[in-house]
């Protein structure tokens, strides 16, 4: 018994980490799941907690009971969506599932918005001051839209966030030094978030960095922006990655609520 509480401990472990800009606010609980610690097989082993997935909903009612269970709260208390890489916010006042928005935001404690990625973006935001939270989807799409400006604008809108108040995460996603795109995708980002590879003719987006100025241009501090050093394609033993895996992989999530 001993060894296979063990091995608990040691998977609950890995099945997330926790972003160390929260760690000090005893009423926030945020996290960005792994790959691992869940039931799913191949291709998408083993936390799978995705549910547009070609994986049986039951495997991934499993993975997402463990992930919340290891964090200490239960999978009805999740409020997600329907990602469409768009950038619209839903205000969310009960946990539930919707359709069609790649931002939640949130200030009733016990619910705990999620985000779904795979290469995309997580970010997530906490305002200590009035005691609100954001979680946001960001792939290339929501990041040329603006969608982390416009999800900060929605925290004042309804909660009086103030920027300067407020800690963020950027998340793993694919990593600059991958994220090869075209020029019509380099053309929706300036100058800072992209380079020019002459010898491959191809432009490269640094995601994290984009996202993180636009956190920025809000008047959230540097100091109060944690970006995570991990790549969803360089580390894809702990990440799956939509576009290393050819489409057919798992999903994360990233999460944060206030405890009731």
């Amino acid at each position: 018994m001993p060894v296979y509480e063990d091995f608990l401990t040691f998977a609950s472990k890995k099945m997330y980490r926790q972003p160390a800009i929260f760690q000090s606010y005893s009423k926030i609980i945020a996290a960005e799941s792994t790959r691992h610690g869940g039931v799913s097989p191949a291709p998408y082993a083993s936390l799978n907690l995705g549910k547009s997935t070609g994986d049986t909903p039951e495997n991934v009612a499993e993975n997402r009971r463990r992930f919340c269970s290891a964090l200490g709260f239960a999978p009805a208390q999740l409020a997600w969506s329907k990602q469409v890489h768009g950038a619209e916010i839903q205000l969310v006042t009960r946990p539930d599932g919707a359709e069609g928005y790649d931002a939640l935001i949130t200030r009733t404690p016990g619910i705990f918005v999620a985000v779904s990625v795979a290469d995309c973006t997580p970010i997530l935001v906490y305002d200590p001051k009035n005691q609100a939270v954001a979680a946001i989807h960001a792939g290339w799409r929501g990041a040329a839209a603006n969608i982390i400006g416009k999800t900060m604008a929605a925290l004042e809108f309804h909660f009086g966030t103030n920027g300067a108040d407020c800690l963020a995460y950027v998340g793993a996603c694919i990593d600059e030094c991958s994220f090869e795109v075209g020029p019509e995708v380099a053309a929706q980002f300036n100058t800072d978030f992209k380079r020019f590879d002459p010898q491959r003719d191809r432009y490269f987006i640094d995601l994290k960095k984009s996202c993180a100025a636009q956190l920025a241009a809000c008047g959230v501090p540097g100091t109060q922006i944690e970006i995570s050093p991990y790549s969803t394609i360089l580390n894809n033993a702990d990440y799956f990655s939509h576009r290393k895996e050819n489409g057919i992989t798992g999903r994360m999530m990233a999460v944060v609520g206030i405890w009731v």
